[in-house]
């Protein structure tokens, strides 16, 4: 990977239609190669999961990636990167 495009970004994702699961899933297996680690919290009070997912990758990859999963219903997403 060039790390001089590459950026770390932390992409939050929350999922309320619990039927999206394996479509995030899919996404994120996808995309393993950017990934350097996830987290993944059922929270059953409100019937959802919150998924923190670290990354490494050009901000174009980073984007896409935020993008899909955002546009599965019950899913949002948001990417936070790094300055550098």
């Amino acid at each position: 990977m060039d790390n001089e495009n590459s950026r770390v970004a932390v992409i939050g994702i929350i999922v309320e239609d619990k039927n999206q699961a394996e479509n995030v899933n899919s996404l994120l297996h996808q995309y393993a190669g950017y990934i350097i680690g996830r987290m993944g919290l059922p929270y059953q009070k409100r019937e959802m999961s919150i998924i923190s997912v670290v990354v490494d990758a050009p901000a174009d990859i980073i984007s896409a990636l935020s993008g899909k999963l955002g546009r599965l219903p019950g899913v949002s997403s948001q990417a936070l990167y790094t300055k550098a």
